[in-house]
């Protein structure tokens, strides 16, 4: 779970949302230390379908975010990534994306 703002923010739930917008293949978040150093933000890496590359930015993407997922849980940062660090039975390495 996330703690953003005295929220609790579970990443299944954030990904679950950002999967609704066609552009995306995989997606993976993860809590980031905040800027503040007050508990942490919201960061997802997401790959993107091969027929949407180059035509969608992160920018386009964070705002679509904005409009369509509650102002406490939408990821505050957002990076495009070619593939998902996964484990050998297909989950995502979350521990992998947060060094990242």
């Amino acid at each position: 779970m996330i703690k953003y703002k005295g929220h609790g923010v579970f990443p299944a739930e954030v990904e679950n949302l950002i999967y609704q917008h066609p552009a995306v293949n995989e997606v993976g978040v993860v809590g980031a230390p905040h800027p503040s150093g007050v508990g942490e933000t919201i960061r997802a890496f997401i790959s993107i379908k091969p027929e949407y590359k180059g035509k969608i930015t992160e920018e386009e993407m964070l705002d679509w975010a904005k409009e369509n997922i509650s102002p406490y849980k939408y990821p505050r940062e957002i990076q495009f990534i070619e593939e998902l660090p996964k484990t050998l039975v297909g989950k995502i390495k979350r521990r992998e994306l947060k060094e990242e």
